[in-house]
């Protein structure tokens, strides 16, 4: 079969093929980076020949070579003793919760969000492979507090922490109230760190990556998510729980035989959007001001704590998609990825903008003209 018959036999897979066209070809996007082809990602690694790494070593071999440099690099900027390399984050996660369920005095439940990622994406995962069960501080769309994880009837023994958490708005708590919950922690709960996007988070906090995850028995940091890298995922902590971790990880069918190119497009996203972190999340700014100037448009949260945040419309989902294409087709402008009508009330449909090196040239000005151009094709 075909990609263009599986594309015609599945229409969310049409559409998939329809804005990954759109937006490859579009002059200007606003939300996101420019979708690439295979080749055109193969030439981006291959770059990375001239960059600071010797590449003229022999090719990893179940976690050394390239593997390894990313571990100890990323355990230094995390400000741990070492970290694990993992294939996916949700493999990494769980590994995670399974090592702190069996330190001496630990237990099987978790306190965390219902909208953290191992209970909307990882299917459960906790619970069906590592026999897990979690309990919810809170129901509210932010971190919870002290009082309410205190308050909780009955026991648990490690606290999960999504930073920021995504599915809420990818909301952060404020320095404080962060610091009130590792100081609540200490003595009581082992904490785990959800930090797929923790790289964006330092100026919200305005503190260290270091000093964020100073008092976290783990931190679990994504290398494509904001990195954009290929793929995987670093589990960091201390030594003895990194071991453990990679013990658990072979044990979970993933210590591969070989990882060179997600490493090396690991460390290239270290080296190269990191120092880029400070613009995104200034354009971020400015990006938001000009959305929210938009009839019945709503900006989550307004300002946003980093350089990705929530728009909602008063629209349906499938009206904003059509007008995206159009735009994008007519105007050779991509403005938005994909609408979905999570909420309760249908035809008020939301989008996650992702302000990166493709909306720095944006002004305030244009987004707002050409967001009216958009809503002109409802």
């Amino acid at each position: 079969m075909t990609d263009a018959t599986s594309a015609a036999s599945d229409p969310a897979a049409d559409l998939r093929a329809r804005r990954f066209a759109a937006r490859r070809g579009a002059d200007r996007i606003l939300s996101g980076p420019r979708p690439q082809t295979v080749r055109e990602r193969l030439a981006d690694l291959a770059a990375t020949a001239d960059g600071p790494y010797d590449l003229d070593v022999p090719t990893d071999l179940y976690g050394d070579g390239l593997v390894r440099t990313l571990e100890l690099r990323v355990a230094e900027l995390l400000g741990k003793d070492d970290a694990a390399f993992f294939p996916t984050g949700t493999m990494a996660q769980q590994v995670a919760l399974r090592c702190l369920a069996d330190l001496p005095g630990g237990g099987t439940t978790v306190a965390m969000h219902p909208l953290s990622h191992p209970e909307r994406h990882e299917r459960r995962a906790y619970a069906d492979l590592s026999g897990l069960r979690t309990v919810w501080p809170t129901t509210a769309p932010r971190q919870p507090t002290p009082a309410e994880l205190l308050a909780l009837d009955e026991p648990f023994h490690t606290l999960m922490l999504e930073l920021p958490l995504r599915d809420a708005g990818f909301v952060l708590p404020t320095w404080d109230e962060l610091s009130a919950l590792y100081e609540a922690a200490e003595g009581n709960w082992s904490v785990h760190l959800d930090g797929a996007r923790l790289w964006e988070s330092t100026r919200h906090f305005g503190r260290t990556l270091p000093e964020i995850c100073a008092a976290a028995d783990s931190v679990y940091v994504s290398c494509y998510k904001t990195l954009g890298g290929v793929s995987g995922a670093v589990l960091a902590g201390g030594e003895e729980f990194v071991a453990r971790a990679k013990v658990w990880r072979h044990r979970y069918g993933g210590q591969l035989f070989q990882q060179w190119p997600t490493a090396l497009a690991a460390l290239r996203g270290l080296d190269t959007e990191l120092p880029r972190l400070d613009s995104y999340l200034d354009q971020a700014r400015v990006v938001a001001a000009a959305l929210a100037d938009v009839p019945g448009a709503r900006i989550n949260p307004d300002p946003p704590h980093t350089h990705q945040f929530q728009l909602w419309l008063p629209h349906p989902a499938a009206d904003l998609e059509r007008a995206g294409l159009e735009l994008a087709r007519r105007d050779g402008v991509a403005l938005f990825g994909a609408w979905s009508e999570p909420g309760p009330l249908p035809g008020l449909a939301m989008t996650e903008i992702t302000v990166g090196a493709d909306a720095l040239e944006w002004s305030g000005k244009e987004v707002t003209e050409a967001v009216e151009r958009f809503l002109a094709l409802i």
